[in-house]
């Protein structure tokens, strides 16, 4: 793995020298946009429109528009330290329980692993973790860019998941056309919780796959190879009239299938709901071992003994 980020995790006075490591990779396929005369990709250019010429990095700032058309401009080092003293330390500043953080504040999950010398430090603050249960609320800036995190224990690795600060999260009460009132029919809600039930199972991410990069992957060998592509229409959607019978229809496709049980147990059972020989009639069983045999009867010595 490559080592994104290299510092140290601070509680208290203890100092755990880490190395962070990116834990999830994104698998979109990139696509170039090309020229589609001559077949090249399409560069694009750092321009300037007053200057009308192309420009240089070194010829390039930071600036924050603070009105219409006017900047403040910022030089690299300026902003280099401004975040000098946060960003080679996260800072734990409360131990929490997972449960308390709603899943909308997560962003990117980290690897840690420690650094030179820290190895015993590294695993004094895991096994405590582990054994506490908690998970630590810490400050930490990655590549200029300063946001909360969550450190927290994962298959004996120290995990760090950022998170949003709170006023970077946008209020419920700016998304529109929300119900105000809740109502619904009782019936209809019996129903949408059965099948909340009978779909519910034990989370296995093994069996989500992404069926549109595999799909556009399969696409991509085929062109590769010069075969003829053929897309299948897409099937038109159409609108639930009938909210019930949905339901109902979705219900029934989540049964679980019942299975034949054999012709053995079938015939047993038959045979079973027959006469007894000698009870007479012509479906008197013929089989002396398909026969109910008689009951014993029992003593009441017996069942004061069993007793």
């Amino acid at each position: 793995m490559h080592t994104v980020w290299k510092g140290a995790i601070s509680f208290g006075l203890v100092h755990v020298p880490v190395k962070m490591f990116s834990a999830t990779e994104d698998k979109d396929i990139s696509m170039k946009y090309i020229h589609t005369a001559c077949g090249s990709p399409i560069s694009y250019v750092r321009r300037c429109p007053t200057c009308d010429k192309d420009t240089t990095w070194e010829e390039i700032s930071r600036g924050y528009e603070y009105e219409k058309g006017k900047y403040v401009l910022f030089e690299k080092e300026e902003l280099d330290q401004l975040s000098a003293q946060t960003e080679k330390t996260i800072t734990i500043l409360d131990f929490v329980d997972l449960t308390e953080i709603d899943p909308i504040y997560f962003q990117k999950t980290y690897y840690l692993s420690p650094d030179q010398a820290g190895s015993n430090a590294y695993q004094l603050l895991l096994e405590a973790m582990h054994q506490s249960g908690k998970i630590g609320i810490a400050k930490i800036a990655i590549r200029s860019k300063s946001s909360l995190a969550a450190i927290r224990v994962m298959e004996g690795c120290l995990a760090v998941e950022t998170i949003f600060y709170p006023d970077e999260i946008r209020p419920i009460a700016q998304v529109p056309n929300l119900p105000e009132n809740i109502s619904v029919n009782d019936k209809e809600l019996s129903m949408a919780k059965l099948l909340i039930e009978q779909l519910s199972t034990p989370f296995e991410p093994a069996k989500y796959t992404d069926d549109y990069r595999e799909s556009l992957l399969h696409l991509i060998e085929q062109k590769i190879a010069g075969e003829e592509i053929s897309l299948a229409p897409a099937k038109p959607q159409t609108n639930v009239i009938d909210l019930m019978a949905a339901l109902q229809a979705s219900i029934e496709a989540v049964k679980p299938v019942v299975t034949d049980p054999g012709p053995a147990k079938r015939t047993r059972k038959t045979a079973a709901k027959k006469p007894a020989a000698g009870a007479g009639g012509e479906d008197a069983p013929q089989n002396d071992e398909l026969a109910p045999k008689p009951k014993k009867r029992t003593t009441s010595k017996a069942k004061k003994t069993i007793s």
